[in-house]
């Protein structure tokens, strides 16, 4: 086997279970998945060389939730950063920090950072080997086959190689953020974390975590330790009960985080007004963990208020300059203003909703990319594309539940001028490109358009008097081409013109979508 990056993804995508295996063992191995997945990643752990008790060398601080753990990971990874050395930085704390988190958008190594940098495609390779090699040496050490028996599946495989990275690094501490759940989710073999975080919390991977909110809080404590402080956001009051129930049990002390004021008036790096809650989550993280610190156990907690401003300044710094692309991210080409945001929960795709009904409703926003270039219709009269896509989800009511957001957001039964619904295939002429092979959907309904067709006709049904166009392609560069057939159509000589898009409903999508507005992928002419 050759050992280039493009060696290890492809090497990676084998170990990926794929939409059947999934469905036919879905329900019948869920008591065992739960039963057994913590034992079976310590053996996996301790076949690529290390106890789990190795890994408190790493100070990790591990966060769990169903909405907003992937932003407040990345605030928590930009405020640390700040003490990294640097010419604004005379004393520093740290030299390296790690950042665990998924799925990725474009590369797969956009998962494993250091110091809010992907690792190199070398680097990746490097460690990628070094993870595959040791679980085959272990496996022939035992006289076991050294195939694809041998290594874990491929979340479980990252998490171990990300693991591996960070011990072999050097990392001061390691951002953790949990996959599906906590309780029994792959990173929870973290024995001695500095501090945990749970976000908000919500219904999702139901055939995994329950169908209640309660449930699924269960599961997110799980990454409670004994001894170790744990931070939490405003919850349902179901969940928040559970929380605290759960705290009890481990002996840990559960505090509640209310929104800093003092946020309202910084230009956050994430900029929809509900990433202010996932940044004080990370605020309360960091100044917590900052007092674990033997040079800083006297640092007092952030004040609540917006007098005095939130100390030390390095955390307005790094809420400031956080940076997580296909997060409420605004991109501009001649024409048309994409509005991106990878929510794919009912939850996160309402927020997304609202946060483009506010960029698009007045000529300014809470970043300095998003207000309308000069010569342009004002928002009101702007064409209206949503670009959408939901492969595994009820993703009609998906559909349905940001109309109506939108709608209420923009007073009007009409919230945008044009739909299109596509696969998560990024390229009809290239098929996927490697990093974004997935085998956990259909195949055969994303073939047949079937998901696509049914958004189609969901859409419609809104809008009785056809007054919206509604299309469906095949992949993310056909919708991406009629979007710009469509701008290309609006635009007035000598007027200016053009549209503002919303693109959402999955990281998949946005992660297609990313390559080919970046000419990746074997996208271009």
């Amino acid at each position: 086997m050759e050992r280039t990056y493009s060696d290890a993804v492809a090497a990676l995508n084998t170990l990926q279970t794929n939409f059947a295996t999934i469905e036919s063992f879905r329900e019948a191995r869920k008591k065992r998945y739960n039963e057994q997945a913590i034992p079976e990643m310590v053996e996996w752990c301790r076949r690529t060389g290390y106890e789990p008790s190795d890994l408190d060398r790493l100070n990790p601080i591990h966060i769990a939730g169903t909405k907003g753990k992937g932003s407040t990971s990345a605030f928590v990874s930009s405020i640390l950063s700040q003490f990294l050395p640097s010419p604004s930085q005379p004393a520093p704390l740290f030299n390296k920090i790690g950042l665990y988190t998924s799925p990725h958008l474009r590369f797969v190594r956009e998962r494993i950072q250091i110091n809010n940098e992907p690792l190199s495609e070398q680097s990746f390779a490097k460690y990628f080997f070094e993870t595959w090699d040791r679980l085959e040496e272990s496996a022939r050490a035992r006289g076991e086959p050294t195939d694809e028996r041998a290594k874990p599946a491929y979340f479980r495989f990252l998490t171990l190689m990300a693991f591996h990275t960070y011990m072999s690094e050097g990392v001061d501490t390691a951002i953790i953020e949990c996959g599906i759940g906590g309780e029994y989710d792959s990173t929870n073999i973290i024995v001695h974390p500095r501090v945990t975080g749970i976000t908000s919390l919500g219904i999702d991977h139901t055939q995994i975590l329950g169908h209640t909110i309660e449930e699924i809080a269960w599961h997110k404590a799980g990454i409670m330790k004994p001894g170790v402080p744990v931070h939490t956001v405003a919850q349902p009051p179901g969940a928040e009960e559970v929380l605290r129930d759960r705290a009890r049990e481990k002996s840990v002390t559960l505090s509640v985080v209310d929104e800093y004021r003092a946020l309202e008036t910084w230009r956050l790096g994430l900029g929809a007004p509900f990433q202010r809650k996932n940044a004080s989550l990370a605020i309360d993280l960091v100044s917590t963990f900052l007092r674990t610190l033997p040079a800083h156990r006297n640092t007092p907690p952030p004040p609540p208020t917006i007098s005095p401003p939130l100390q030390p300044p390095e955390i307005r710094r790094g809420c400031e300059q956080v940076r997580w692309p296909g997060r409420c991210e605004i991109r501009r080409e001649p024409g048309i203003a994409w509005h991106i945001d990878s929510g794919h929960t009912l939850e996160s795709i309402q927020l997304a909703a609202s946060w483009y009904a506010s960029c698009i409703s007045s000529s300014s926003s809470s970043t300095p990319t998003s207000s309308p270039p000069p010569q342009q219709p004002p928002p009101s009269t702007r064409p209206r594309i949503l670009l959408f896509n939901q492969q595994t989800r009820d993703a009609p009511s998906l559909a349905r539940a940001l109309h109506a957001t939108v709608s209420s957001a923009l007073r009007t039964p009409r919230p945008f001028t044009h739909a299109v619904f596509c696969t998560n295939l990024t390229s009809a002429r290239a098929g996927y490109a490697p990093d974004l092979v997935s085998m956990n959907a259909d195949a055969h309904r994303a073939d047949a358009l079937e998901v696509q067709l049914g958004l189609r006709d969901a859409w419609a049904a809104l809008h009785a008097d056809g007054a919206v166009e509604v299309v469906v392609r095949g992949s993310v560069e056909e919708a991406v081409g009629w979007v710009r057939d469509v701008a290309a159509a609006a635009a007035t000589p000598g007027e200016g013109g053009g549209v503002d898009v919303l693109v959402t409903g999955s990281v998949h999508l946005v992660g297609g979508f990313l390559e080919v507005l970046e000419g990746g992928g074997g996208v271009g002419g």
